[in-house]
């Protein structure tokens, strides 16, 4: 009977910038939107890994190997007065599909946020991914009926942020 490898979970750390970076490029080519990704991994040491952290990085191993991420960071929510964590990407192996990865690296992460006195967890997924969307909810992470995620990138952003206060 062959041995199966325990599932190792552990933070990221400067040292993985290469992997997490190409994990993300898997990520977007998964969901068909691998045009989106412009990231370098020099970004994400600079942003992940510097003086003011905007990430944290969970990883899974088994037996040594890479088989998992989930990329986080904390949010608060005014309404309910308490801090939570948005999960922006949660991405497993292929050949490691099947073993609760996913689960295990999003309850760490919830039970790490929990400890910081965190109540709650988000995360978007992408609309034709219906199964991340049957994953997540057979977690009893479910939709939010009433939220529409809306965004400004890019040269719109730019010209947004630029604008002079006369014309805001």
């Amino acid at each position: 009977m062959p041995v199966v490898s325990a599932v190792i979970l552990r933070p990221g750390t400067i040292d993985d910038v290469e992997t997490i970076h190409a994990t993300l490029l898997r990520l977007g080519t998964h969901i068909s939107a691998h045009q989106e990704i412009t990231s370098t991994p020099d970004d994400l040491r600079r942003y992940g890994f510097g003086e003011n952290p905007a990430f944290s990085t969970l990883i899974a191993e088994v037996g040594g190997e890479f088989a998992g991420l989930c990329l986080h960071f904390p949010i608060f929510s005014t309404w309910m007065g308490r801090p939570g964590v948005y999960v922006q990407d949660l991405y497993v192996e292929d050949r490691f599909r099947g073993r609760r990865i996913g689960e295990k690296l999003l309850r760490r992460v919830a039970r790490e946020c929990r400890a910081a006195g965190g109540v709650y967890l988000r995360l978007s997924v992408d609309t034709d991914n219906e199964t991340a969307k049957a994953f997540y909810e057979r977690l009893g992470i479910g939709w939010s009926s009433y939220e529409q995620v809306q965004k400004v990138v890019g040269d719109a952003f730019f010209a947004f942020a630029d604008a002079p206060e006369e014309e805001r």
